[in-house]
């Protein structure tokens, strides 16, 4: 299981990746071909976010 604190570092990592491949998407003759690179970054971010966050109580309506 992983600390607090890795889980951070990564979600950091995460972060800076997805602000340097926005960049080069920016500089790219072919933007669309970071679209699915950057769909899997989010999808990462959002779940390290999740669990940072520390979901509780129940997760059906």
């Amino acid at each position: 299981m992983r600390t607090e604190d890795q889980i951070k570092r990564k979600l950091l990592e995460l972060i800076q990746q997805r602000q340097s491949l926005n960049e080069r998407q920016k500089e790219a003759a072919d933007p669309s071909r970071f679209a699915s690179e950057l769909e899997r970054l989010d999808d990462r971010i959002l779940l390290l976010e999740w669990v940072l966050n520390a979901p509780s109580g129940t997760y059906h309506l």
